[in-house]
């Protein structure tokens, strides 16, 4: 509706100084051909003999003045309101599209800082510890070597033990960071793991599933035990099914167990750290958790390259 108002303005202003000066040109040609009770009047006199007529082209110059000066403002102010139409709601979704990569950039920075601190609390808390323990053992064993060699190598076997359970906590952290298992068997197979080792009734729904990039599938992978972690620890449920699936360029990840439902996001980490790890890759997560259930966490996460 813009564009036709503004182009019929343009328009008029263009047209009616163009036809003004072609009638004043070609007056002469074809006036006397004219009933003579039709008068011509293409400028300030009217056209009623000869030298009238071979004096009107004169007319045309200011007509064409005119439409030298009115023509491309004209055209001008008809391009600028068409560019600003069309490109309004280019630029709106512009601004929001850049409002969410500002956001999923923050969230991104602040799943990696999330991630760098779980990593360091588990070396400290438990791996630290242990290896502290194996350096205590070896200092008491040097001692204990001459002055009481049986119980020295009593104390052999517990540090041992020590050091091994220190290289198992080794183990689980880096499996964290990455599971092996990815790489060795892909998502799908992964996920079946998790399903196996779930202490409730999984059943596991595999459709058709594309590589996709290494972060992404460890993002899918965590997203999935967490949520099963979370229907063991708080919904009381008999069973749990788990789908996964690759539509296009993106990977739908949904875990929906029977329990009590009613879930609140305040209460605990488990669901925000999904979000935030699932908004890092600009990826959407919804939670379906009615009262009495069930409790279904969709999450669909981009995988192109």
């Amino acid at each position: 509706m813009v564009n036709a108002l503004t182009g019929l303005l343009a328009g008029i202003c263009v047209l009616v100084p163009t036809l003004s000066a072609a009638v004043a040109l070609t007056v002469p040609l074809w006036w006397w051909a004219l009933p003579p009770h039709i008068v011509l009047t293409p400028a300030f006199f009217q056209v009623r003999d000869w030298p009238t007529a071979l004096l009107t082209p004169v007319a045309a110059v200011p007509h064409l003045a005119v439409l030298v000066c009115l023509a491309p403002p004209a055209a001008l102010l008809h391009a600028r309101v068409r560019v600003r139409r069309l490109t309004a709601g280019g630029r709106a979704r512009l601004a929001h599209r850049l409002a969410e990569v500002t956001t999923s950039r923050a969230e991104a920075l602040e799943a990696h800082a999330a991630e760098l601190r779980r990593i360091e609390r588990a070396l400290h808390d438990s791996t630290q510890n242990r290896l502290v323990a194996v350096r205590l053992h070896l200092g008491i064993l040097e001692r204990l070597m001459d002055s009481d060699p049986v119980k020295a190598r009593e104390l052999i076997g517990v540090t041992q033990s020590a050091a091994e359970e220190a290289l198992a906590e080794l183990r689980n952290v880096v499996r964290s960071i990455y599971p092996p298992v990815l790489a060795d068997r892909g998502l799908a197979g992964a996920v079946s793991a998790l399903a196996l080792r779930c202490p409730l009734p999984c059943e596991l729904e595999v459709g058709t599933l594309t590589r996709a990039p290494a972060a992404v599938e460890v993002a899918a992978y965590h997203v999935v035990a967490e949520a099963l972690t979370n229907a063991v620890k708080h919904s009381g449920a008999s069973g749990i099914r788990v789908g996964v699936r690759t539509e296009g360029q993106t990977l739908y990840v949904t875990v929906t167990d029977d329990g009590q439902g009613g879930v609140d996001e305040t209460r605990g980490s488990g669901l925000a750290g999904i979000r935030g790890r699932v908004a890092a890759f600009d990826g959407t997560t919804e939670v379906s958790s009615p009262p009495g259930g069930p409790t279904t966490i969709r999450v669909e996460l981009p995988c192109a390259c």
